[in-house]
C-alpha cells in the first residue's frame, strides 16, 4: 500500500472509530421505543390481559339443586375491637332482593349463619326464616360480651337450648374466638378457642344435632411480614387491620392446634370448619385433620382461589372426603370490600364453573383484580355423584333437612 492510500485509510478508520461512540440518534428509518417502554407502573394499576386462547364455559345455572352453607344476611349492629356487643342486629338485604338470585341460580337455601343472639335472634328468624322456612336457615352465636361473667359455662349452653327452641338450626363460630375476644372482652389476653368455659356450649349443640360453624385463623399470609415476599401483599397492604403478624397474635398452627383439641374432645358434635378447614393452603394438613377427626367437615367460601390454583390435588380431595364437603361462598349482600363474597350472579356463576368444568386459567372472582393474589384457577370438573353431594346431599343430611 502506497503511503498516500496508507493515510486515507486510516482517515477512514479514525472517523468510524469517532462516529461509533458518538451517541445513537434516531432517525425515521429507525424504530422508535414502544410507547410506555421504560415507565414505571404501579402494581395496583397492572391488568394484564391473558394470552392464552382457551375454552369458555358458561354455567348460568348449578346442574343440581345448591344449599349455601355459608352466607351473611345479618350482623350484630355493635362490635368493639371485633366483638359483638348486645342483640341488636343490622341486615344487609330483604328477602325479596334476595330470593329472585337465588331463583335464577337454583340455591334452594341459604343459611345465613351469623343470626344473633337473645332478641336479635328472634328477629333474624322472623325476617327470613319464619316467611320462607325451606329457603332460608338461621344459625346463632355466642354471647361473646359475657364470657367473663360468672357462671357463663352453664348459661351460654341453656342460651343454645332456648336459640333452639326459637328456630336456629345451627352455631356459628367466628374468628372472634381466638384472635378478638380477650378476658376482659376487648381487654387483657386473649381467650383462647379451647377454653373449657366453652365445653358445655360445645356439647350442648352437639346433644340437640345442631352443627358448629367454626371459623378459627386466616391464611397462612395473614401471620407473615406484610412485605414483598408475601402473596397476599396487595389484599394486605390495602386492610393492614387483616394482618395478625406480631403483637400478641397466637400463630397460625398454635390456633388450629387449639380448633383440633376441641374437636377431640367433643366427638359427639358435628363441626363445620369453614374455609376448607381454614387452611386451603394446606391440603395434606386438612387432610390429616379429616382423617383424624371423623366429627369434621368443611366448606369452601372464599377459598376457591386457593382451590383452583391446585386442581390435581384439589379433585383428589374431593374424592376422598365426597361426603363431607359441602357448598359455601361466604356471600354477603352488598359487600365492596371483598368481590370474592359480593352476592352478586358473577359470583355464583364462578363456583359452578370451578365445580363442573375442566375450564383452564379463569378469574376465581368478580373483579377486574384478582382481590386475594394474583393467579387465576382452574376447573374440577366433577362427577355428577359428587356434585350432588357437595351442592346439597351432605348439608341436607347435617341440617336435616329435605330438598
Amino acid at each position: 500500500m502506497s503511503g498516500m492510500g496508507r493515510r486515507n485509510w486510516l482517515e477512514k478508520l479514525g472517523m468510524f472509530f469517532v462516529a461509533s461512540r458518538l451517541p445513537r440518534t434516531y432517525t425515521t428509518s429507525q424504530p422508535t421505543p414502544p410507547e410506555g417502554a421504560g415507565k414505571p407502573l404501579q402494581l395496583a394499576d397492572f391488568q394484564p390481559r391473558s394470552m392464552l386462547h382457551v375454552s369458555e364455559t358458561k354455567v348460568p345455572r348449578s346442574r343440581y339443586p345448591v344449599i349455601d352453607i355459608h352466607t351473611h344476611l345479618s350482623f350484630a349492629a355493635k362490635t368493639e375491637h371485633g366483638v359483638g356487643i348486645g342483640e341488636d342486629m343490622k341486615y344487609l338485604a330483604p328477602v325479596d332482593a334476595l330470593l329472585p338470585l337465588m331463583n335464577r341460580k337454583n340455591i334452594h337455601v341459604m343459611v345465613n349463619l351469623t343470626g344473633g343472639v337473645g332478641k336479635g335472634l328472634e328477629e333474624t328468624i322472623r325476617k327470613y326464616q319464619r316467611p320462607y322456612p325451606e329457603r332460608f336457615i338461621t344459625f346463632t352465636e355466642p354471647w361473646w360480651e359475657r364470657t367473663n361473667q360468672p357462671g357463663y359455662s352453664k348459661f351460654q349452653a341453656d342460651e343454645i337450648v332456648r336459640a333452639h327452641q326459637a328456630g336456629a338450626r345451627g352455631l356459628k363460630i367466628l374468628k372472634t374466638l381466638g384472635l378478638y375476644l380477650r378476658e376482659g372482652i376487648s381487654k387483657g389476653p386473649l381467650v383462647k378457642i379451647d377454653d373449657p368455659r366453652f365445653d358445655a356450649m360445645w356439647e350442648a349443640c352437639g346433644s340437640l344435632g345442631m352443627p358448629v360453624a367454626i371459623h378459627v385463623s386466616d391464611p397462612e399470609a395473614f401471620f407473615l411480614p406484610i412485605d414483598r415476599f408475601n402473596e397476599r401483599f396487595e389484599e394486605l397492604n390495602n386492610h393492614p387491620d387483616w394482618s395478625f403478624y406480631g403483637g400478641d397474635f397466637p400463630s397460625n398452627k398454635e390456633l388450629l392446634d387449639a380448633r383440633n383439641r376441641v374437636l377431640a374432645r367433643h366427638p359427639k358434635t358435628q363441626f363445620i370448619v369453614l374455609h376448607v378447614g381454614n387452611d386451603a393452603e394446606n391440603l395434606p394438613y386438612v387432610s390429616e385433620c379429616m382423617d383424624r377427626f371423623p366429627n369434621m367437615h368443611v366448606e369452601l367460601g372464599a377459598r376457591i382461589g386457593e382451590l383452583g390454583r391446585q386442581p390435581r390435588m384439589a379433585r383428589k380431595f374431593f374424592e376422598k372426603y365426597q361426603d363431607r364437603i359441602l357448598f359455601g361462598t361466604d356471600a354477603v349482600p352488598h359487600g365492596t370490600d371483598t368481590p370474592q363474597q359480593v352476592f352478586v350472579d358473577e359470583l355464583y356463576e364462578i363456583y359452578y364453573r370451578f365445580l363442573e368444568t375442566e375450564d383452564e386459567y379463569f378469574d376465581y372472582a368478580p373483579a377486574p383484580t384478582p382481590p386475594q393474589g394474583r393467579w387465576r384457577i382452574y376447573g374440577l370438573g366433577l362427577p355428577d355423584g359428587i356434585l350432588k353431594k357437595v351442592y346439597y346431599e351432605n348439608a341436607a343430611r347435617i341440617l336435616q333437612v329435605k330438598i
